[in-house]
């Protein structure tokens, strides 16, 4: 495909946020940095003035993946209206590569990074995914503001792993651990099997899972997992759903006007609690826990409120342990966008070559301009 390929799109972008002046056409030292969800796209164009410079966001925007009939009319959209032809791509994306293709159910479109290359005329595509890049950005001292739920207890809580816990359209979940160089790893904690107590959680179970069937913590630790607990837990309560969007459920909790969808997310937190603390166990996570969410961030009160953090630390003998291990709150958004770039400039550019701090942000952020999502 002829390289001007990119500057052909079918619809506009949504929003655009320059840092500064963008370059236009600069192949040599500029890049594009993706994060792919299942409900958003967000892109920044990363450009850099000279061979000494860090690389800084030109432009960021947002698109909604449902509006597009695929991933190259995002990125021919974002090139177009920029002018620009950057000739790599590096995309956090959601699930994991397989054969060339991301495997998850929850994206809009299929997802294949040869198609990608080919079709937008890119030199190199770089995928990881994008819990894998959010925790690259967290451990790079991305979330230094984040809210905290939980305050740590022991002064060296910094010097461990870090777990981040992104519940959104699916369950993800990635390790950072500290080291020269640092290292990040993806997993797919999300699809790990369901434990409920006996009880309530054990009644909303019942009502969508099958007799010996798997069912993942991602059935419930989600948007859509969030409506299938109050979708269960109408039928228990003999009653008929009123409420068909996961943010209808969370408005309605939220507002206190409606004793079921306020059920739901509680029962929703302590899912949420149990399954942090599992993961912070296994990898030893003494830097802490982040729960990155773009619908977790506007609950921050109910959350403080709820059974998360007694259930964080009800795994008997370790409550001491995790009593230690903060928890902090992530508005996200673009710091999916910003760990990819990190990640990238480290890997493919750099080298790995890092000096000094490593929890320094190796993207040059302080002057961009990053609004929330809609």
């Amino acid at each position: 495909m002829a390289a001007g390929a990119l500057l052909s799109a079918s619809s506009p972008c949504e929003r655009v946020v320059s840092a500064g002046p963008v370059l236009a056409n600069n192949c040599d030292d500029s890049f594009l940095a993706a994060d792919i969800g299942g409900t958003h796209a967000r892109l920044a164009l990363m450009t850099r003035g000279s061979a000494r410079q860090q690389p800084r966001v030109s432009a960021y925007r947002v698109y909604r993946c449902a509006d597009h009939p695929h991933l190259e009319d995002i990125v021919r959209s974002f090139c177009q209206e920029l002018d620009a032809q950057p000739r790599e791509l590096v995309m956090a994306c959601a699930g994991y590569m397989h054969a060339g293709s991301v495997i998850n159910k929850n994206l809009a479109w299929p997802v294949l990074l040869q198609h990608l290359k080919e079709r937008l005329a890119l030199h190199h595509v770089w995928f990881l995914n994008d819990l894998q890049a959010l925790a690259y950005a967290v451990g790079h001292g991305a979330a230094a503001s984040a809210t905290v739920l939980k305050a740590p207890m022991a002064r060296e809580a910094h010097a461990g792993p870090v777990i981040v816990v992104g519940p959104g359209t699916g369950l993800g979940a990635a390790v950072w651990l500290p080291g020269q160089p640092s290292r990040v790893i993806a997993t797919e904690a999300g699809h790990t099997q369901l434990a409920a107590r006996v009880g309530r959680e054990q009644q909303v179970l019942a009502h969508f899972a099958q007799p010996d069937s798997h069912v993942s913590h991602e059935m419930v630790l989600s948007g859509p997992g969030l409506h299938r607990i109050y979708t269960a837990l109408c039928a228990i309560h003999d009653r008929y759903p009123s409420l068909h969007e996961p943010s209808a459920v969370t408005a309605a909790a939220l507002e206190g006007r409606d004793p079921i969808a306020h059920e739901a997310l509680t029962l929703f937190c302590g899912w949420l609690g149990s399954f942090a603390a599992d993961l912070a166990m296994l990898y030893g996570a003494t830097g802490g826990i982040y729960l990155a969410g773009g619908f977790l961030f506007p609950m921050i009160d109910f959350l403080r409120t709820s059974p998360l953090i007694e259930r964080f630390l009800d795994k008997g003998v370790m409550r001491p342990f995790l009593h230690k291990l903060p928890i902090r709150v992530l508005d996200h958004g673009h710091y999916g966008v910003m760990g990819a770039a990190g990640w990238h400039w480290d890997m493919h550019v750099d080298n790995g070559a890092r000096t000094g701090d490593e929890r320094k942000a190796c993207i040059a952020f302080s002057d961009a301009v990053f609004p929330p999502d809609r």
